[in-house]
């Protein structure tokens, strides 16, 4: 049975643990402590570990270079493990979805993401997204300063939950129902 590989994007280092911009890694932990995952190694120019989630395999691996260099590192795992553009899940924050909110995509631009442009140009664009609402600064010039910046203490109860819910649902997204991933977790959100 072909592994599911789950990538969260993020910045390396506990200044940028609270950031905005690490909403993939945060899903990315939440899932590996629900799920009983291995400790997590440093593999392929990342963190990875390994484990099971509705009966399915799954590694998940946060890349450990900054935001736009996590191509190369993810294209890395996907090749050893034999890994799929199919079974490739990419957790990632999004400036054009409210805080609290999420989509499920596949494939398609990245949106001016360095991460997913960096995914795109080393492993191409056919996978899925988690698409992790961050809200918007309302003005182009503020995104770098404000993805960058850490939730706000009011935020942090909605990120918490955003997370667990991600990773409660996780098994509906490896069956390949996006649909029902997305609704429940968007009733438990609400």
């Amino acid at each position: 049975m072909t592994p599911f590989l789950l990538i969260g994007l993020g910045n390396p280092g506990a200044s940028y643990a609270g950031n905005r911009h690490n909403a993939g890694f945060m899903a990315l932990d939440q899932i590996i402590s629900d799920y009983g995952f291995s400790r997590p190694i440093r593999k392929f120019g990342g963190i990875i570990a390994e484990g099971m989630i509705g009966g399915r395999k799954a590694c998940a691996f946060a890349p450990m270079g900054y935001m736009n260099t996590s191509g190369g590192p993810a294209n890395e795992i996907a090749h050893f493990y034999k890994i799929p553009l199919d079974h490739i899940i990419v957790i990632h924050d999004e400036l054009d979805l409210p805080l609290g909110k999420l989509k499920v995509k596949r494939g398609g631009g990245n949106g001016g993401h360095n991460g997913l442009r960096s995914l795109d140009a080393h492993i191409g664009a056919d996978y899925a997204r988690i698409r992790v609402g961050i809200g918007h600064p309302g003005d182009k010039n503020r995104v770098s300063d404000y993805v960058l910046s850490d939730f706000a203490k009011d935020e942090w109860p909605v990120v918490e939950q955003m997370v667990a819910e991600i990773a409660k649902n996780m098994p509906l997204l490896l069956q390949g129902d996006d649909a029902g991933f997305m609704n429940k977790v968007a009733l438990a959100t609400q």
